[in-house]
């Protein structure tokens, strides 16, 4: 990280130091993935259907969506750390609410409102590149979404123990504890990064079509987008997939659920110590091709009859592997379209990938069944990929033509 000489930990006048940001941005993570080993169970708990209860996750990722189109101008216009401090405070209570829920659909209103949290990645990323250059700060989200990775690895078998041991709303207390950890830090670490805008709040969102008229911008949020978009149809089927087809216990499932975490912590390191020698864009073209291929390759092993639930699960590692080298990247490329709105492009592309990634992750639920197999969703898989290869390609194209 260019500027660790200037980084002091729990001094809030200085840049925020990496653990903070590792934790901001984890904490979203854990919120999406630990309880995932749990849904069969919370299923037969508030005595509903896997569709229903697979909401939980579809639900999550759309609030997310809507929240980031809010949380990215006002924090341009109030600055990072207030908005911030807010949002972990309203993600604590929400989570409060989802144990103590009487029944589904409470239970899945007070799961919306956990997508407050989306706030500590979104601003933590726009905080980096508040002062990083567009290299720079591609290689500082490579390594700080390293800790997501790691949550990622950790989360889902995390909560299958959890959940194996004292029931799914033990996924929700680790949640509420650890909210409690990273709005402390927040509070002691995380100075401001962005000087007050003048523009009023309307003002503010009224610089959305300076976005929305860049070629630039819409191909890495559409890179970003469409590759991220795997492995949320990923989340939303591979726990049926794993339970219901494969008869997995929940356990297990969590850790073989992991897999993807895996290839995202090698992508995120190569991220962080490749992305300022290859450039933002050839990382975002290598890793929209590799997210790909794991689902091509499986596709092919099942045709062929060499499929395994063991195969489904190791291959899905090339996912994450493209995803850690794609994510920051293309976030970086995002954001630096137009430096003076990074909030604004921040939460913009990430909304415009969670709306997408919540109805892949909710299609994919709903397309599989005992009959079809694992095939649905790997299909989904490879073509959202594949799509996200396609926009990472016209970045590069459109790139060339801007410096003839």
């Amino acid at each position: 990280m260019a500027l660790s000489s200037k980084v002091r930990f729990l001094d809030r006048t200085t840049p925020p130091h990496m653990a903070t940001l590792i934790l901001l941005v984890s904490l979203p993570s854990l919120a999406m993935n630990v309880f995932l080993p749990s849904l069969p169970g919370m299923t037969a708990y508030f005595q509903t259907d896997y569709g229903v209860m697979q909401l939980a996750v579809a639900s999550y990722l759309g609030a997310n969506a809507i929240f980031q189109i809010v949380i990215g101008p006002i924090s341009d216009k109030f600055g990072r750390r207030p908005v911030l401090l807010w949002c972990i405070g309203l993600f604590l209570l929400a989570t409060l609410g989802c144990l103590f829920a009487p029944n589904v659909w409470v239970f899945l209103l007070f799961r919306m409102a956990q997508a407050f949290i989306v706030a500590g990645m979104t601003l933590a990323r726009a905080a980096i590149r508040d002062v990083m250059s567009i290299e720079q700060s591609a290689s500082a989200m490579g390594y700080v979404t390293m800790g997501t990775a790691i949550v990622a690895m950790v989360g889902p078998s995390a909560g299958g123990v959890l959940d194996q041991a004292y029931g799914w709303q033990a996924s929700f207390w680790l949640m509420v504890g650890l909210g409690i950890v990273v709005f402390s830090l927040a509070w002691v670490d995380l100075g401001e990064t962005k000087a007050k805008s003048g523009l009023s709040l309307l003002a503010q969102f009224r610089e959305y079509p300076e976005l929305f008229a860049s070629p630039r911008f819409w191909g890495y949020t559409l890179a970003l987008s469409f590759g991220s978009g795997s492995f949320f149809a990923y989340l939303g089927g591979a726990p049926f997939i794993a339970t219901e087809i494969y008869g997995m216990p929940t356990m297990v499932m969590g850790f073989y659920f992991s897999a993807p975490a895996v290839g995202y912590f090698v992508g995120n390191y190569i991220s962080g110590r490749y992305s300022v020698r290859a450039g933002v864009n050839r990382m975002v073209l290598w890793g929209s091709l590799t997210n790909a291929l794991g689902p091509a390759t499986m596709l092919g092993l099942f045709a062929t009859g060499l499929g395994s639930v063991e195969g489904f699960f190791a291959l899905m590692t090339l996912v994450g592997l493209g995803n850690g080298m794609l994510i920051p990247n293309a976030t970086a490329g995002a954001l630096s379209v137009r430096q003076h709105l990074a909030g604004t492009a921040s939460g913009l592309s990430g909304a415009i990938m969670l709306v997408i990634g919540a109805a892949l992750s909710a299609l994919a639920g709903a397309l599989l069944s005992s009959e079809t197999g694992a095939y649905p969703l790997l299909w989904l898989m490879w073509a959202t990929s594949t799509a996200g290869s396609v926009a990472s390609g016209l970045v590069i194209l459109r790139t060339r033509r801007l410096h003839l």
